[in-house]
């Protein structure tokens, strides 16, 4: 059996992508948004980025909205495919022709 991979989830990419590298914590860059525990719990992968925390990520970490964004919405789908599994499967295309 074949283990499926762990979908990243952008708080991930925050912390060790940018977050260590920094020698920075997550409750230091709160500090400086004054944004309470917004970013711990994004850090701690149990809250999502929203379009004004990326806004936020992308000013603080000199970076694009759009990657925030991008990294949250490909966690989502891929989420989202798993739970579904075979339900999307059963679901046809309606634009498809039909075999005669």
């Amino acid at each position: 059996m074949t283990k499926t991979p762990k979908h990243m989830h952008p708080g991930e990419v925050l912390r060790e992508a940018f977050l260590i590298p920094l020698g920075m914590s997550a409750g230091a860059l709160a500090k400086v948004w004054r944004a309470g525990a917004r970013i711990e719990r994004i850090a701690g992968e149990r809250t999502a980025i929203a379009a004004d925390t990326a806004l936020r990520l992308a000013k603080t970490l000199d970076a694009t909205p759009e990657l925030w964004l991008n990294l949250q919405t490909d966690y989502d789908v891929q989420i989202a495919k798993r739970e579904l599994g075979k339900t999307l499967d059963r679901i046809e295309t309606v634009n498809k022709p039909r075999a005669a």
